[in-house]
């Protein structure tokens, strides 16, 4: 199996690259034109690190469609196409109402679960404050519940929260790392010793390795987190590839939901190979 993930990652890393090559002629005569202009430079090029939010906030009136896929674990093998039988998808739209403010909406197919959010830039790095901060909230709805299943079941019990401060800062031009202390809430906890409100910590970077790509990675440790629960701290790494003007986001984590409450508290896959989901965001 090893051998077939490492065959299939190098097939697709170097028709990525090649993608990026033929386009670099036109970016770089772009960036000849800028190149007496400065700018801000963001922590991160992409919306997320991996899972984890980062401090990138849409522009005043620029509209962002972000479609993911997260497969199924690697570990049924050939049964499965290595999880590619068993996609959750999850679409986006992003716009920035104004500079420094933005709200979106998605659906994804785990849980058939609707969520909105907002994201407001609170401060950024520069040369008089050392950090960017960035407030998050969001609000997700399930609608994969029955009154079959649960008689009891009330529209609040599909609903779960989240609210992130996003801590970044960009150290160098190859370097960047945020920390996110987040809240999560759960109005229905289908395990019956785990807590409703959950307090959780997030640490994420990015390491620039060439002019269009970058290796990421982010972690959330979950405070509240019974000792006998099923689920993990969800653990990504990724690798990112600018693409003039877009991100393309290739990762593996141990969580399949791509929403803070389903990767936060219910990230199913053990630490290992075989549990862990691959994705994409195109």
């Amino acid at each position: 199996m090893k051998t077939f993930i490492h065959i299939f990652i190098t097939f697709f890393l170097f028709t990525a690259t090649s993608y990026v090559n033929a386009q670099d002629d036109l970016l770089d005569e772009l960036e000849e034109e800028t190149k007496s202009q400065i700018f801000e430079q963001p922590a991160f090029k992409a919306m997320k690190i991996g899972n984890l939010q980062s401090t990138k906030v849409a522009g005043k009136k620029d509209l962002y469609l972000y479609v993911s896929h997260r497969f199924g674990t690697l570990k049924d093998g050939l049964i499965t196409f290595f999880g590619f039988d068993k996609a959750n998808t999850k679409i986006q739209l992003f716009y920035g109402v104004m500079d420094g403010i933005q709200f979106g909406i998605s659906r994804e197919s785990i849980r058939k679960t609707y969520a909105t959010h907002a994201k407001v830039s609170i401060l950024k790095q520069s040369e008089k404050f050392p950090l960017n901060i960035v407030a998050y909230t969001a609000v997700n709805i399930r609608t994969d519940l029955r009154k079959e299943q649960y008689p009891l079941l009330e529209f609040g019990d599909r609903m779960s929260y989240a609210t992130q401060l996003l801590i970044s800062r960009r150290f160098s031009n190859s370097l960047s790392l945020e920390v996110a202390p987040t809240f999560v809430r759960q109005n229905l906890v289908l395990e019956p010793f785990q807590d409703h409100n959950q307090y959780a910590l997030g640490f994420g970077g990015r390491m620039k390795i060439s002019k269009r790509m970058s290796i990421n990675a982010d972690y959330v440790y979950n405070f509240s987190r019974h000792e006998d629960s099923i689920y993990h701290n969800p653990i990504t790494i990724g690798l990112d590839i600018e693409t003039g003007g877009h991100v393309f986001q290739l990762l593996f984590s141990n969580a399949q939901s791509t929403n803070e409450p389903g990767f936060i508290s219910n990230a199913e896959g053990k630490y290992g190979l075989k549990m862990y989901f691959f994705g994409l965001i195109l």
